[in-house]
């Protein structure tokens, strides 16, 4: 073997009764822990949040690069969302001004709501359901969710229903894209009786509803890795229970590792709700820099 290896025995055998460093025994265990929660969440963790959660919940302070380099070295990595099918254009009958503008930032609770539905194909069958979820931009807490079998009318506005009845005194901002739902009469009829401006993403600007946006692609890279989906009664059970597992389970690292329920609880038990300011893009500044001057 080290004829073949082009090394010498005597370095072999220097090798393998060495003493092995610390720092070696430890990346050896880091490494096990890392196996143990790629295993553990279905292989839903990059590097980022596998080094933030961890960290939380082992007591470490363990560095991205090296998490990083331990799962490159294992060949472990968070599973990749699909490419989107691109975007149809429609005329809907009357819209709204973007007023959000694309201010994700949110100072307490019920300030700023997002909302958005989206569809998932039921395994084996011709059918598809769809999930209207309504988002609070403070804490990403979903406030209320539908699933039905069909894409229509009654599947928003049940949604807002449930959000109003949970939270009757909210007037927040509510912000869409220009779906037929969100653009009839008697759903803004809705939105003046509970006193809530109307908010709308501009034709084929779909990072106008950003958050939205971007909790599709979480729910979808992850849910059909943590569940079994065989049939439109696993399908409904999986939505169901990925969005108790985001909402009370799975933490943030903008919320320094708590989840949307923590933070929601913690800032409407205080007077004065803590702030969670979105971190800058430097990737996305230095492209405005260059291209938007």
């Amino acid at each position: 073997m080290c004829s073949q290896l082009g090394i010498s025995r005597a370095a072999y055998y220097k090798w393998l009764h060495r003493i092995v460093p610390e720092t070696e025994c430890e990346n050896i265990r880091l490494a096990e822990l890392i196996k143990e929660y790629d295993e553990r969440f279905h292989h839903i963790l990059g590097y980022r949040r596998m080094t933030s959660w961890i960290n939380h919940f082992n007591h470490t302070v363990y560095s991205q690069n090296r998490i990083h380099r331990i799962m490159k070295k294992l060949g472990i990595h968070s599973v990749i969302r699909k490419k989107k099918k691109k975007y149809t254009y429609t005329k809907p009958d009357e819209t709204a001004e973007n007023i959000l503008q694309r201010d994700f930032y949110a100072s307490a609770p019920n300030q700023k709501w997002t909302t958005d539905v989206t569809e998932f194909k039921v395994s084996g069958e011709k059918k598809k359901l769809y999930l209207s979820v309504i988002l609070d931009l403070y804490d990403r807490y979903p406030v209320a969710y539908v699933v039905s079998s069909r894409n229509d009318n009654k599947l928003v506005f049940k949604t807002f229903d449930k959000a109003i009845a949970a939270w009757p005194d909210a007037k927040p901002i509510f912000h869409s894209d220009r779906g037929f739902q969100y653009t009839g009469r008697v759903f803004k009829k809705k939105l003046e009786k509970q006193e809530m401006k109307q908010s709308m993403s501009r034709v084929g600007r779909c990072i106008d509803n950003g958050p939205t946006e971007g909790f599709w692609g979480i729910i979808k890279a992850e849910m059909y890795q943590m569940y079994e989906i065989t049939d439109e009664a696993s399908l409904r059970y999986a939505i169901k229970d990925y969005l108790r597992f985001y909402s009370e389970e799975r933490p943030q690292d903008r919320y320094y590792c708590k989840t949307p329920l923590e933070v929601r609880q913690e800032a409407l038990a205080s007077d004065v709700p803590r702030e969670y300011p979105i971190l800058e893009n430097k990737r996305i500044n230095k492209y405005k820099e260059k291209w938007c001057a």
